[in-house]
């Protein structure tokens, strides 16, 4: 889960911009937990672009 799209319900305010303690705790025990919760969903579809290309690439030279 990204936390970019969390809405804190002490504060009302985005998770992300860490406006209140809690927001700020909640921010940090996400990021710990899980990297890839961290990373935005563009990232996360580059990050599969380039994997596929370089299967892609590694299956051409070895055909």
């Amino acid at each position: 889960m990204t936390y970019d799209r969390l809405v804190c319900a002490n504060c009302a305010a985005p998770v992300s911009e860490g406006r209140c303690p809690v927001c700020r705790a909640n921010r940090e025990r996400l990021q710990q937990e899980n990297w890839l919760g961290a990373l935005s969903p563009a990232a996360l579809i580059a990050a599969l672009v380039v994997l596929v290309a370089a299967v892609a690439l590694l299956a051409h030279q070895t055909a």
